[in-house]
This record gives structure tokens, sequence and C-alpha cells, in this order.
């Protein structure tokens, strides 16, 4: 099996080592083995989690829920309902957060435009309004 170290696993998803370990510290990333020297040692297995916890923050799912999800995990299959549950509810709110995201965007591209009416209005010599 190969391993990454924590400095390659750093890179390859662009985030602090600390943070890689914070998650450990919190439980996200269990199992995390070490080499002779104390160093840790990411497996494919840990590397796969990872991207999954990240993927889960960064469309903010508390650390607490991705915990829970991640513990659910480490139980086996007999939580697999209850994974599947707590994704979707995650996926609706992530739709919701989208939609409102979606709907303040047009409150800034309105301002935009009338922001770059008035310079434009100005470079003319047209008096504001």
């Amino acid at each position: 099996m190969k391993y990454c170290s924590i400095s390659e696993a750093s890179a390859k998803f662009n985030i602090s080592e600390s943070k890689l370990r914070y998650y450990e510290k919190q439980g996200l990333l269990t199992r995390i083995e070490r080499d002779k020297a104390g160093r840790r040692l990411f497996s494919e297995d840990q590397m796969a989690l990872l991207e999954t916890v990240l993927c889960l923050k960064n469309t903010h799912m508390p650390i607490s829920s991705i915990k829970q999800y991640m513990d659910w995990i480490e139980e086996g299959e007999n939580t697999v309902e209850l994974r599947l549950e707590m994704m979707n509810k995650h996926k609706q709110a992530v739709l919701d957060e989208i939609s409102s995201m979606t709907d303040s965007l047009k409150g800034i591209d309105f301002k935009i435009t009338r922001y770059s009416e008035r310079i434009q209005n100005r470079k003319n010599g047209e008096e504001e309004r």
C-alpha cells in the first residue's frame, strides 16, 4: 500500500499541515499510522476519507456532523442508511444555500450595473441622478 507524508497530503489538498493535525485531533481522521519516527502516514484509504472530510467542510457541514459521519463509517455497514440520510439532508442544505447565494448575487449584479452606469455617465460628462 502506498502512503503519503503529512506534507504530501497537505500539498495534494492545498491545506496546512496544522489543519490536518486538527482534523485528526477532532476525530475526523482516525487510524492514521505513524512511521518509526512518529511521523503521520496517510494511506490511500485515509486520503480518500480526507477528501470526503474536505468536501463536507467546504460545503459548510459542521465539524460535529462530519465527526458523526466519520464515526458511522467506522461502525461499518449497519450505518449506511444513517449516512445516506445525512448526505441527503446535507445536499438539500447546500442546494438551499446555493439558491440563497444566487438570489443575493442578483442584488450585487444590480449594484455593479448601477455603479458602472454612474461612472460611464460621469466620463461622458452627464450629470448624476
